[in-house]
């Protein structure tokens, strides 16, 4: 069948071009293997669709309805070359994204700009905490923070998001102020994605270099980002939070940074896509827009 429909390509082209010379230059081969496989097209159809000679061409009664197919045929499978490129160049269709609660209200600002020099393009977000099913969901790119779970998705690392150790007033007033490392053990904690009661190790470097390994257990926990600051908020206990996440809380007084000068590890943002090469442009433009916007976050937490 393949083979047919390449013969079928090559008669339109000796129709369109006029002759097996500019034919041939057309397809990039030679006039002997344009001919050829038209009389291997007749040999398969049964009939003669050429009259040939060695100034012109013509075609046969049968010839002239049978290549209507053929160019038809043709201009479908170059119009369809066309929008294949076209995709991979510009932008355009349903871009659908998954995202994290809490990083949620970054990916618009960051697309924004995009999707208002792209008309064809559209948005869509899912945001779920949780490890969505990529593949059910139809999802082109998703953001993830932190350490990735095992996937055939390919990762990209596009960036860092600053994490401080915060609290709320009420719980420092009512608590005290940690002023040292040693401190934070008799507090309570809220994590993310922790079991209870489970310990966790957490690393913190001092304004002179020095690191101090530290093992707490949560209080409180969730699977979602939001919900560890409502509780951080509430002065339910200290919380690793995102500096970029907490502007505003910290802004208006409900969230206070804990222990300047200490740092904790960065987290890594990364974009995860089904597949390394021939990415559609949208997908490409989305990963650039996204790098930029996540590489412009600050170093360090606000005192």
């Amino acid at each position: 069948m393949l083979d047919q429909l390449r013969r079928m390509a090559v008669l339109a082209t000796v129709v369109e071009q006029g002759s097996l010379v500019a034919a041939a230059r057309q397809l990039q081969t030679t006039t002997s293997a344009v001919s050829q496989q038209l009389r291997a097209l007749e040999r398969d159809m049964g009939v003669t669709l050429l009259h040939r000679s060695t100034r012109r061409i013509s075609l046969t009664p049968a010839g002239e309805r049978f290549v209507q197919g053929c160019q038809a045929m043709l201009s479908a499978a170059r119009e369809a070359q066309t929008q294949l490129h076209h995709l991979r160049d510009a932008p355009e269709g349903e871009l659908r994204i998954c995202a994290p609660v809490g990083s949620a209200r970054q990916i618009g600002p960051a697309l924004a700009p995009l999707l208002s020099a792209h008309p064809a393009l559209e948005l869509h977000l899912e945001v779920d905490d949780g490890f969505t099913d990529l593949v059910a969901k139809r999802i082109d790119l998703a953001v993830r923070f932190g350490r990735l779970p095992d996937s055939s998705w390919v990762a990209q690392r596009i960036g860092q998001k600053t994490v401080g150790l915060y609290a709320a007033p009420a719980y420092l007033a009512r608590r005290g102020v940690p002023t040292s490392v040693s401190d934070l053990t008799r507090h309570d904690w809220l994590f993310l994605r922790s079991e209870s009661g489970a310990l966790k190790s957490l690393s913190l470097v001092g304004p002179e270099g020095r690191e101090e390994m530290l093992r707490v257990s949560p209080r409180a926990s969730s699977n979602n980002q939001l919900s560890l600051q409502q509780f951080c908020e509430a002065g339910m206990g200290l919380a690793m939070l995102s500096a970029e996440d907490v502007d505003e809380a910290q802004a208006q007084g409900r969230v206070l940074p804990l222990l300047p000068g200490w740092t904790l590890p960065a987290l890594p943002v990364y974009v995860m896509t089904p597949q390394r090469d021939a990415q559609p442009a949208k997908v490409r433009h989305a990963i650039e827009a996204l790098r930029h916007a996540f590489a412009g976050f600050r170093s360090e937490p606000q005192a």
